[in-house]
């Protein structure tokens, strides 16, 4: 297992709505696969400028703590819907406090369960949202932007294994969810 399948500045990604973890579960039993992580309880801080200065710029900028795994990371998204870098970091509260001198300001906490699976080149995750639902992202990181198309269809085809069709695929992100589950 390695931390080579998070490296590069493009991520592609592919999130479903999955309708039974049950199933899920017993598809992936079946594929040749690592586990790194199962039941991850991650806690995400989403930071902006009171003027919201980075969501107009199409950027997010996240600390994310991982339990009990310890893995902590800093996130940044956009401005492109590929761009995704992550590193990990050793102190996030110190992150977060550094964030806070730049005035930045946390405007949402955001917890979910996740599960990380190796298959191949390519990582699946099982998330659970609480009021939300379950949900896989297949994904792979890659620096190389030409190849973007291509892991897309291999990700569309890895995701039919598990009965996965486009009507299953869910195109905002879990911050967007999570914002609009908060508002009801």
């Amino acid at each position: 297992m390695s931390d080579e399948h998070f490296k590069g500045k493009y991520e592609v990604e592919l999130k479903y709505h999955v309708a039974s973890k049950a199933a899920f579960l017993q598809v992936i039993g079946t594929l040749p696969h690592e586990v790194m992580l199962l039941d991850n309880t991650e806690t995400d801080w989403y930071f902006d400028t009171p003027e919201s200065t980075l969501a107009a710029q199409n950027k997010s900028v996240s600390i994310r703590e991982m339990e009990p795994s310890g893995i902590k990371l800093w996130i940044v998204k956009g401005p492109e819907a590929d761009r995704c870098e992550a590193t990990n970091i050793t102190d996030a509260k110190a992150a977060k406090s550094m964030l806070a001198t730049m005035s930045y300001e946390p405007y949402l906490v955001m917890k979910k369960i996740r599960s990380i699976y190796f298959v191949g080149q390519y990582h699946i995750t099982l998330d659970f949202l609480e009021g939300i639902g379950h949900f896989a992202e297949f994904a792979i990181m890659t620096d190389e932007e030409s190849l973007l198309a291509r892991y897309k269809t291999e990700l569309e085809q890895l995701a039919s294994q598990f009965g996965l069709t486009a009507e299953d695929l869910e195109h905002r992100s879990y911050r967007t969810l999570y914002q609009m589950q908060s508002t009801l």
